[in-house]
């Protein structure tokens, strides 16, 4: 099924269902992912209720982009708190066009309420889940050890080479030396080492 690409509302993009966000490097993916953030914090999501941080899940692939990325949120809902408080920017200071059209676009005798719920939010980022793929798989099989059949407490593996050899070694030895001198001479192909056999 192919779908025709479209530009992006973020004031007005829809969270039923299966969507896709493709973007290049440097074109704005995490003022994207904030922006979101914010309106599912105000209820822009299904069923129209206001989430918290550890309700969304968020999820990259770098420790360091997920430090990024709460740091960038916590200070975006600081910047749309400071936007729902004030009803005028204040005297030298601007603010960014979009979060005042996400504020203009919500009933102004909620404004207040809509503040102290960013407020709220900013401070509990600590147990926002914005997770690395494999912290977040870890976490679900710390959090289902007895549903998974899992260890409470797993090793997560950052180089796996160092495993890859063990078993090429072993596998190696476990043919090698099984094997007779015409097991050997008919398959002059097999590699002669075991580094060998794992490239």
């Amino acid at each position: 099924m192919n779908v025709a690409a479209q530009p992006m509302d973020i004031l007005h993009f829809e969270f039923d269902g299966l969507q896709v966000i493709e973007a290049s490097a440097g074109t704005g993916k995490t003022w994207t992912l904030a922006m979101l953030y914010l309106r599912l914090l105000l209820g822009a999501g299904p069923g129209g209720r206001p989430l918290n941080p550890p309700d969304i899940l968020v999820m990259t692939f770098t420790e360091a982009a997920t430090q990024e990325l709460r740091d960038r949120i916590r200070l975006r809902i600081g910047e749309a708190a400071a936007v729902f408080r004030e009803r005028q920017a204040l005297p030298g200071k601007t603010h960014d066009p979009r979060l005042i059209a996400l504020r203009d676009a919500r009933s102004p005798e909620g404004w207040l309420a809509d503040a102290r719920r960013l407020e709220a939010a900013a401070q509990w980022m600590d147990e926002a889940a914005i997770h690395t793929i494999h912290g977040w798989c870890s976490r679900m099989l710390r959090q289902h050890a007895f549903d998974s059949v899992s260890l409470f407490e797993q090793e997560r593996v950052e180089d796996p080479q160092g495993l890859l050899q063990a078993v090429a070694r072993d596998y190696w030895r476990r043919w090698f030396y099984a094997a007779d001198a015409e097991a050997v001479a008919a398959a002059p192909q097999w590699p002669a080492t075991p580094d060998k056999l794992l490239k």
